[in-house]
């Protein structure tokens, strides 16, 4: 509403003071539904990192296999350096887009779309890790196909009876060393096996020490 003094009087004009007390509320509804939008970022970081711990497990990124502990402090931590590192740049960016959207809120965006880069470069790295594990597994399969041919043409009785019980040791690329126990148990039958030939090598190892002591031993 509106009216005039007369000439020489500025123009006035009257306001509610209901809209003065709506305006208040107004403001809260309004940051309140910014902070629903943005409170995703925790659940989503918990959810993530448990995920993330069964996909290193299944889905290695470095050796055969990564325990559910390990995948958990692995996942945890890369995780928060996501939210950190690229949540802060990804804040800062979407702030300057929109200067309208709380810091917290930007932040929390921010924070989310890092979590899912880190989950996306898990998946990348542990599907271009699988052929190396796939390889190594192959390997191991023709290593112990090769000693079971070699202890049941020159063996004894007692090797033979416990081929089963034999480990294997990679010592080197394509290298392994597989003990077969005999009737002392601190000789062992030892044979290394070259699986970069095909078939793989097999030669008798002058060493009898257990695969064990020799691990023991590093």
């Amino acid at each position: 509403m509106r009216y005039f003094l007369g000439r020489g009087y500025r123009e006035r004009t009257l306001v509610c003071v209901r809209d003065l007390e709506r305006e208040p509320e107004a403001r809260r509804g309004e940051r309140l539904r910014w902070r629903l939008r943005g409170a995703w970022l925790w659940p989503t970081f918990v959810v993530a990192t448990v995920l993330e711990m069964a996909l290193l497990h299944w889905l290695p990124v470095q050796g055969d296999t990564t325990g559910w502990v390990g995948g958990l402090l692995a996942a945890g931590c890369l995780n928060l350096i996501g939210v950190v590192v690229l949540g802060g740049i990804g804040g800062i960016w979407l702030r300057r887009r929109r200067p309208d959207m709380p810091k917290v809120v930007a932040d929390n965006y921010a924070g989310t779309a890092a979590l899912g880069i880190v989950a996306a470069a898990f998946v990348l790295a542990g599907v271009l890790h699988r052929p190396s594990i796939t390889d190594r597994r192959e390997a191991f399969g023709e290593q112990a196909a090769a000693v079971r041919t070699w202890v049941g043409h020159h063996g004894d009785t007692v090797a033979r009876a416990n081929l089963a019980r034999a480990d294997s040791l990679l010592i080197d690329q394509d290298l392994y060393r597989t003990c077969v126990p005999g009737r002392d148990p601190k000789r062992h039958l030892c044979l290394i096996v070259d699986t970069s030939a095909s078939p793989p090598r097999v030669r008798r190892d002058r060493s009898r020490e257990p695969n064990a002591r020799l691990v023991r031993g590093r």
